[in-house]
């Protein structure tokens, strides 16, 4: 009975480890995906963060990017761990899980507290710094911003396309007679600006700032997401992990108290047998004559 219990055991602590083979290796994958969300943003979106005054967004995109790399290694790790059960590689791998975990919660909580205060950001900020440093010298990142934003989005100015007529821009040579920029058209063409007709350029309700604070929103909800998400998982995983090696422990505990104990029983029968030779010396001489 004790060696079908001890059988038993040994399969499931074979099919935990290949399970968490399998997790390290799709908990790799995620560390792909994090790193790609926080690549993303910083590559594709990169030109909307110069218009904000905060670089809280950046830091989390960052974060993102960082906790991805780390998830990465420590999956590749986790799954030569899982194996081998080296106890210097299960230490590397779990302070990785603490870094990784403390990293996933950081880019959560503080794209949660940007989500907060974002909109008081954009309405005290995002105006100035389109009428303000819109076509100003060493200013060619915003600007190309602006450009970028009122063509992707489709709209025109912060709050409308009036936010215009008072930027500086206005007031530069070969700018005379513009309305708006020529990004604000709906087909841009050299000069369109001059003309502010709504059959020629966005008139959208709520402006840019509608527009860029619902974009910015939908990402920190998707960084806040992944970050706390993949650090659920993260706990989940190191509790399993930390059941393999308690498993391990005491089974290995049974084995070796099996042991002293066949040890014990074994030296008390010898023990026993000699105090009788010793006892029961004719005894012993009869048994040999026989």
């Amino acid at each position: 009975m004790g060696e079908y219990d001890d059988k038993k055991e040994t399969c499931g602590t074979i099919c935990l480890k290949y399970l968490l083979f399998t997790f390290n290796f799709f908990f790799w994958l995620a560390g792909g995906a994090v790193m790609a969300v926080g690549i993303w943003t910083l590559v594709e979106k990169s030109d909307y963060i110069s218009l904000l005054s905060s670089s809280t967004y950046a830091a989390t995109a960052y974060i993102l990017v960082i906790a991805g790399v780390i998830v990465m290694v420590t999956g590749i790790l986790g799954c030569c761990a899982t194996f081998k059960e080296r106890r210097q590689l299960l230490r590397v791998y779990f302070v990785l899980l603490l870094c990784i975990f403390l990293l996933e919660i950081l880019a959560g909580i503080l794209a949660y507290i940007y989500y907060q205060q974002l909109n008081d950001e954009l309405k005290e900020n995002l105006r100035d710094t389109m009428t303000q440093k819109y076509k100003q010298p060493g200013e060619e990142q915003v600007t190309k911003a602006v450009d970028k934003l009122q063509q992707e989005f489709k709209c025109c100015g912060s709050n409308n396309s009036a936010d215009w007529k008072d930027s500086r821009w206005l007031e530069q040579p070969g700018f005379e007679g513009h309305k708006v920029p020529d990004s604000c058209c709906k087909t841009v063409t050299e000069a369109c600006g001059k003309r502010d007709h709504p059959s020629n350029i966005y008139k959208v309700e709520g402006g840019c700032i509608t527009k860029l604070e619902t974009f910015i929103l939908d990402h920190l909800r998707l960084i806040g997401a992944v970050g706390v998400g993949v650090a659920c998982v993260q706990g989940t995983k190191v509790l399993g992990r930390y059941g393999v090696k308690e498993k391990n422990y005491v089974g290995q505990m049974k084995v070796d108290f099996a042991k002293r104990m066949g040890m014990d029983v074994a030296n008390m029968y010898f023990k026993k047998r000699k105090e009788h030779r010793v006892k029961h010396p004719m005894q012993k001489s009869q048994n040999e004559g026989d």
